[in-house]
């Protein structure tokens, strides 16, 4: 088996255990295996391969985790539209009561609501869930 043979075979492996863990940065590995066969079939001597798959791969790795860490912050689960279907839906609130809850009809059902701002209770109106907090609506203001 040649060199190039390994370097493609690693970089497959890394792309298999990708797919079983779901962690990107082993496919930035697997561009680094990659680039380590291609310089094996440029004629490369061992050491310069390795050096391109660790300069290549590391660099995927480092660019990536920076790409990252840039974009936006990740959301709480619980204000996530992603995961909750909810968020930003709109609701009625016909009147507050006096703790500063309220009962909204949402999806056939009875909800609690609190608003996001306290200092908004008070006016019935139409309202946005902001977030789900257990089994309370988190609403502001539309």
């Amino acid at each position: 088996m040649n060199e190039s043979t390994v370097w493609w075979l690693l970089a497959g492996l890394s792309v298999a255990a990708e797919l079983v863990t779901g962690t990107f940065y082993l496919l930035m590995l697997a561009v680094g295996f990659s680039a380590g066969a291609l310089a094996s079939h440029f004629g490369l001597t061992p050491v310069g391969q390795m050096l391109t798959a660790a300069a290549v791969g590391g660099g995927a790795v480092a660019l990536w985790h920076w790409q990252r860490r840039q974009g936006q912050p990740v959301m709480a689960a619980s204000a996530n539209p992603d995961v909750h279907l909810d968020i930003g839906q709109s609701v009625h609130v016909a009147h507050w009561n006096a703790d500063g809850t309220a009962s909204v009809h949402f999806r056939g059902a009875h909800w609690t609501a609190v608003a996001a701002d306290p200092s908004q209770p008070g006016m019935p109106g139409n309202f946005r869930i902001k977030e789900m907090q257990g089994s309370r609506l988190v609403i502001e203001k539309l």
